[in-house]
């Protein structure tokens, strides 16, 4: 039997998280993790592998953390609901004091080198999940006539999907939340109603 670990996983993955969060994938030196987890190199690859497995089980973490609105959000009764509660998810996750502002899953993809290339494949595949479950959410709102039969569901989730992003963009820039939040509620007056 091995020796047990001496830290705690969760809180290990919350702390990469963050670093990974400040300073992208390519930015987060495997110093700056394990400096940031407490624990040494060797100890990091026994828990975790690589950086890059590190990195996955850290956008999980943050797709069961800070990004649990989406889940949440695709739960509301209404697409204008849905809409509105990504949206403001998005501003204050983006924008907490604690964190680093923007959203993990876009900044660790804006500077990923060719070296980087699987990272930079998982970050659109889980854009990608993300903006597909926005899209079958606005299906059922059409098939339920909460949405104009008209309406486009992959359009409509795309322009979401692509706004929120923008949001976290911003956020990164230094944009305050209250303007933020303005922003969005802007946007979602143009939302189509049934």
């Amino acid at each position: 039997m091995g020796r047990p670990r001496g830290f705690d996983v969760d809180e290990a993955l919350e702390c990469a998280m963050l670093v990974f969060w400040k300073h992208g994938y390519e930015g987060a030196s495997t110093a700056g993790l394990t400096n940031a987890m407490g624990i040494s190199t060797t100890s990091m690859y026994a828990a975790f592998g690589n950086k890059e497995k590190l990195f996955r089980k850290v956008l999980e973490h943050y797709t069961e953390g800070p990004s649990a609105y989406l889940a949440r959000a695709l739960e509301e009764p209404t697409a204008l609901g849905v809409a509105t509660a990504i949206l403001a998810g998005t501003v204050r996750t983006t924008t907490r004091p604690a964190n680093p502002h923007g959203c993990l899953g876009v900044q660790s993809a804006l500077t990923v080198s060719d070296a980087g290339q699987e990272v930079r494949d998982l970050l659109v595949a889980w854009r990608d999940d993300g903006y597909s479950r926005v899209r079958e959410r606005f299906r059922r709102a059409v098939d339920e006539g909460d949405l104009p039969p008209e309406t486009d569901p992959g359009l409509l989730a795309r322009y979401l999907t692509a706004f929120a992003y923008g949001i976290a963009v911003q956020a990164a820039s230094g944009v305050c939340r209250d303007e933020l939040q303005e922003t969005a509620d802007a946007a979602l007056r143009s939302w189509p109603i049934s």
